[in-house]
């Protein structure tokens, strides 16, 4: 038995082609367990919550008179919905006001929103008037879908 000792003989320029593909290839693995690696998520601020968290007022004008109905909202539920200096001229002149907005807020605070807000015929144009106020300043509180928030 003889045993024939065999040489091998590298060029550098193989080593060093053989460390950058190696390099190479260990960049390409890590770049790709970085891109389908699940993310932090962000939601959108419509996933967080509906409303943007405020005091949110609309205006009628009645008889050259303003009148400001008032919705309070957090991220998701109204809180609170009433007039904002009810002048006694307008509660004169408009004696149901109150009244249709003391049912208008119950309801809406019950199904914390105005759809299906009922009201009897003999108080309609007031109750249409008053519910289009509030659905104007649950309008401004509304979250704009686009917006992104990052949750820690």
């Amino acid at each position: 038995m003889s045993s024939q000792t065999k040489i091998f003989v590298f060029k550098m320029r193989e080593i060093i082609y053989t460390l950058i593909f190696a390099a190479l290839a260990i960049l390409l693995i890590v770049l790709l367990v970085f891109m389908f690696l699940p993310k932090k998520e962000t939601k959108t601020a419509q996933e967080t919550g509906t409303y943007i968290p405020g005091v949110y007022t609309a205006s009628i004008l009645l008889n050259n008179q303003a009148l400001d109905v008032q919705v309070s909202v957090d991220a998701d539920h109204i809180n609170s919905v009433d007039f904002v200096n009810l002048n006694e001229s307008i509660a004169t002149m408009y004696p149901l006001m109150e009244t249709v907005m003391s049912n208008i807020q119950t309801q809406v605070l019950q199904k914390q929103s105005i759809d299906g807000v009922t009201y009897e015929n003999d108080t309609q144009y007031t109750s249409i008037v008053l519910l289009d106020a509030v659905e104007e300043a649950l309008n401004k509180a509304r979250v704009n879908p686009e917006t992104e928030v990052s949750e820690p």
